[in-house]
C-alpha cells in the first residue's frame, strides 16, 4: 500500500510505501471491541468509595441492652440499617474495572487500527519531526501546515524527543507517545496519525512478531 509522504511544511515530497504487517491487516471488529473496552476499561480512576461498617465512626459500645426494652436488638451504631451507618455494597476504590488480555490481542487489535485508518486516508506520513526548542508556537505552526490540523491528531515518535513532549501538551487536538508505546485506544481515538519513516520500523520491530 502507498501513500503520500509529507515534509514539516505540509507539501506533498512523494509517496512511501507502508509495509503490509502493519498496514494491511484484515479488520476483526469483535476482537477490537473487545481490546477497546479493556484499555478504556484500565483507564477508570475507581475513586468512587463508600465507608462500610467497619470504616465508619461510632461503635464500641451496644446501644442499649439485649432484653427488657421493647426495641428491637442493636448491637452497633455502625449497622448499615442505622442513620450514618456503614453503606451495604456500595462502590469501593478496591474494585478493578480493569479485564484480561494477552499480548497477541493487544497487538493484533492495534494493528488492524492503523490498517484501518491507512485505507481511510488517516495516516500522514512525513519525512521526518524535528523542534530545536521546546516552544508551543513551533508546534503550533508545524501542526497547522499539515492536512489534520482540523481534527485531533496523535503525532508518533521514533523516540524520546523531550522538545516534541514538551512543545505540544499544550495544544488542543494534539497528542503525542513513542511508537514503543502506540496502544489501541490511543490510536482509534484519535481521527489522524502522523508518523514519520522511521517510527514505523519502529513499530514494525515492536508489534510485528516474526
Amino acid at each position: 500500500m502507498k501513500t503520500a509522504l509529507y515534509n514539516q511544511e505540509g507539501e506533498k515530497t512523494g509517496e512511501v510505501t507502508l509495509p503490509t504487517p502493519v498496514f494491511d491487516v484484515p479488520l476483526n471488529e469483535n476482537l477490537v471491541h473487545q481490546v477497546l473496552v479493556v484499555q478504556a476499561a484500565r483507564r477508570r480512576q475507581g475513586s468512587a468509595h463508600t465507608k462500610d461498617r467497619s470504616e465508619v465512626s461510632g461503635g464500641g459500645r451496644k446501644p442499649w441492652r439485649q432484653k427488657g426494652t421493647g426495641r428491637a436488638r442493636a448491637g452497633s451504631n455502625r449497622s448499615p440499617i442505622w442513620r450514618g451507618g456503614g453503606v451495604t455494597f456500595g462502590p469501593t476504590k478496591d474494585r478493578n474495572y480493569g479485564g484480561r488480555l494477552n499480548d497477541k490481542m493487544r497487538q493484533k487489535a492495534l494493528l488492524m487500527i492503523l490498517s484501518e485508518k491507512a485505507r481511510n486516508n488517516q495516516i500522514l506520513m512525513v519525512d521526518g519531526l524535528n523542534i530545536e526548542a521546546p516552544k508551543t508556537k513551533a508546534m503550533a505552526g508545524l501542526f497547522t501546515k499539515l492536512p489534520s490540523h482540523t481534527k485531533s491528531t496523535l503525532f508518533v515518535l521514533p523516540s524520546m524527543d523531550k522538545n516534541m513532549l514538551l512543545s505540544a501538551r499544550n495544544i488542543a487536538r494534539v497528542k503525542t507517545m513513542q511508537a514503543t508505546d502506540l496502544n489501541a485506544l490511543d490510536a482509534a481515538s484519535a481521527a489522524f496519525l502522523v508518523i514519520p519513516k522511521t517510527a514505523v520500523e519502529v513499530i514494525e520491530k515492536t508489534f510485528v512478531k516474526k
